[in-house]
């Protein structure tokens, strides 16, 4: 019989997107690097700071862009009470990874849990659970028309460089209005608010990566002012970039 619950600690070379679907209550979340992940047409980066709680049976799409070493917990249903909704990302306290490293020397076996670890592990699903009351608010569209991906993909391709909302229009063959409703009606957001939003996900993602300079990953995601990068990653984040950075680490 498969433990109530266990930790699966692994490093994973960069791939492409996958799909992924567990028959237990899943926490994923990594220890280093940054994982990305694509659900209910809504997409995420998972840096240290932050993890996805994730109902059994739900399916969602990975990617990892640099590599990354996962370090997450899988529940029996029957060990755990359902999630608070099918699937939320939201930021890790210091208590949570700490909870999560310790659960880390309990992988998958046939052998009974000892009463330390369960005590362990249902800890840390109340820790967690409770955060997830709380998402994180730092998500982009994934789009649900063809044109519109489209679209979506272009933005993010030329997040570091000069682009513009009528060129993004052209090259997905829609007049600027028209890719303007797509927006509004699939996302709820303008082409400019997922722009950025999409430029505070790379950073993040270029933060957890390594000790590039802030300066730097604000140029490189297409900021050409240092004040202006920092009061948009606030805004989203409720954190500077020095500090979210600080944050990955334990």
């Amino acid at each position: 019989m498969t433990r109530e619950a266990y930790s699966f600690v692994r490093t994973f070379a960069p791939e492409s997107a996958r799909d992924l679907c567990v028959d237990r209550q899943y926490l994923l979340c990594a220890s280093a690097g940054a994982l990305r992940l694509e659900a209910q047409g809504q997409a995420w980066v998972l840096p240290p700071a932050r993890a996805a709680l994730i109902e059994a049976g739900r399916p969602i799409r990975v990617s990892i862009p640099q590599p990354v070493t996962s370090a997450s917990v899988l529940f029996d249903v029957g060990f755990v009470p359902a999630p608070p909704a099918p699937l939320t990302v939201f930021d890790l306290s210091p208590l949570a990874r700490a909870l999560v490293g310790e659960c880390g020397s309990w992988g998958e076996s046939d052998e009974p849990l000892p009463a330390y670890a369960k005590t362990l592990f249902a800890a840390l699903a109340a820790v967690a659970w409770r955060l997830a009351e709380r998402p994180s608010p730092v998500v982009v569209p994934s789009g649900r028309s063809p044109e519109l991906r489209r679209a979506l993909r272009l933005t993010e391709e030329h997040l570091g460089g000069e682009i513009r909302f009528e060129d993004v229009a052209d090259a997905v063959g829609l007049a600027p209005r028209s890719l303007a409703r797509r927006f509004a009606d699939e996302t709820g957001m303008t082409w400019r608010a997922v722009l950025r939003r999409m430029r505070v996900l790379r950073a993040i993602e270029e933060l957890a990566a390594g000790d590039t300079p802030v300066t730097t990953i604000a140029f490189r995601v297409g900021y050409t002012s240092l004040s202006a990068f920092n009061a948009a990653f606030l805004e989203l984040t409720g954190r500077t970039p020095t500090s979210y950075r600080a944050s990955f680490r334990p």
